[in-house]
């Protein structure tokens, strides 16, 4: 709390300068121009592939999507000093848009706020101020067609591909691809002319100031990735934008708070972007998680059946840093994916993916009882519910004859948790409609047991 009260007093306001779009032989190249005055200036940038457009567009809508792109953008900057006072000169934002980002800035940031020990509001965190006079595009006839679906590497993006499989022109999206990603593309049958790789580059100078001591913490990268589809989508002329947010990822991270790792990709996010987009921009453009009716339970009995990702797919960010994209078998991704899996493969194909029974490592027993509930917080990582996780682990104690480290100290200590009606129920609260609803529920039913 004392650096954050030092920061603000010190550097009191962070600018949005400006954006510039340079066409490149290949590249639509974007580059931003934040600073804090007395500290540095940032300029992060993104490539958008020449391939994602598709359709003519509309200068002013283009650079009006690129600005907003921005406003997400400097959230992985400000963060570093928590300035007050947010200066946007780059474009226009009117009150209605300032209250939408105050609340997508502080509910983004909880986490970081919760690990850095800082205590504030929503209405103290930032203060944004627009300099800029309201410009308007004039409308532009827009008919989008087909699927964009965005595709992470995990099991959850596998899943919504081989669901989506028999749609008609599917193209995916990729932001920063690695080799899980673009090979669960390849098994679900897409070429390189199907797949939109998109570029997003930091400024090394945020990290120098992380280095040497500045306030750092995650951001919601899932908001960015909300607002470059919507450009791509846009460019590519498509109907829907399609992502793989499941119903488990509107569970709070610190238990009895509304601090959620995956505040972005809640249904609470959703909703706002959605009324957000149709509020600033008038296409017919449909933004939803095709995955949103299914716990991550569910999906995990789903992505069982689909053998042909299960030697590519990867959800870990520490095995992320090797050259072989492998799965660490240390950190609480890789635990909680075993767990959720577990129940539906044999002990042999677990070994086959990670290779090694995680079950057994007696040094994940921490992060085994975040993962189950039994501490303050659940790991801040891109995990399901407590109640999934114990449900899971309490199914393979009755499944296993003799119990690994991890399954045994679990039984010697808590209670076996056997009532999975929650977990294989739809949930209805969700953006899709009654072609997708039913398109999702089919696939779950083909594999009840």
């Amino acid at each position: 709390m004392e650096k954050f009260l030092e920061y603000r007093r010190e550097y009191p306001e962070f600018y949005y300068h400006d954006y510039e779009i340079l066409e490149e032989e290949n590249h639509l190249h974007i580059f931003y121009d934040f600073e804090i005055p007395g500290l540095c200036s940032f300029h992060p940038e993104i490539r958008i592939p020449k391939n994602a457009i598709r359709i003519p567009y509309e200068e002013s809508v283009f650079e009006n999507l690129v600005f907003q792109i921005g406003l997400i953008e400097l959230i992985s900057y400000v963060k570093c000093t928590c300035s007050p006072r947010i200066m946007i000169e780059a474009g226009y934002v009117d009150e209605e848009q300032i209250k939408w980002l105050k609340k997508l800035y502080y509910h983004g940031l909880g986490e970081f706020l919760y690990t850095n020990q800082i205590s504030t509001s929503m209405e103290e965190l930032f203060d944004i101020i627009c300099t800029e006079k309201k410009t308007s595009f004039s409308p532009f006839p827009y008919h989008g067609e087909g699927n964009l679906i965005c595709v992470g590497g995990g099991k959850d993006s596998c899943v919504s591909l081989e669901i989506l499989k028999n749609e008609k022109q599917n193209t995916c999206l990729m932001i920063n691809a690695k080799t899980p990603s673009l090979e669960s593309c390849e098994k679900a049958g897409y070429s390189s002319d199907e797949m939109i790789l998109v570029e997003r580059i930091l400024d090394r100078k945020i990290v120098e100031l992380n280095e040497q001591g500045f306030l750092n913490g995650h951001t919601p990268f899932s908001a960015i990735v909300a607002f470059i589809s919507y450009l791509c989508a846009y460019l590519l002329g498509k109907e829907n934008i399609i992502l793989s947010n499941e119903s488990s990822a509107n569970q709070p991270t610190v238990i009895g708070t509304d601090i959620n790792h995956q505040y972005s990709k809640s249904y609470e996010f959703e909703s706002d972007f959605i009324s957000y987009m149709e509020k600033n921009f008038p296409f017919d453009i449909h933004y939803f998680s095709l995955l949103r009716g299914l716990s991550e339970f569910q999906i995990a009995k789903l992505f069982s059946h689909y053998k042909k990702y299960h030697s590519v797919f990867k959800s870990c960010n520490v095995g992320s840093k090797e050259k072989d994209w492998k799965w660490c078998c240390h950190c609480s991704k890789c635990l909680f994916v075993y767990i959720i899996l577990s129940p539906f493969l044999t002990k042999e194909e677990m070994i086959s993916i990670f290779q090694e029974d995680l079950y057994e490592k007696e040094d994940l027993l921490e992060l085994f009882l975040e993962t189950l509930g039994y501490k303050e917080t659940k790991p801040f990582e891109c995990v399901g519910t407590i109640e999934e996780a114990r449900y899971a682990v309490s199914l393979m104690i009755q499944k296993e004859e003799h119990l690994p480290y991890l399954l045994q100290y679990y039984k010697d200590h808590y209670p076996l948790e056997l009532d999975g009606t929650k977990m294989e129920k739809y949930n209805e609260q969700n953006h899709l409609n009654s072609y997708y609803n039913d398109l999702v529920k089919g696939e779950v039913e083909k594999y009840v047991s």
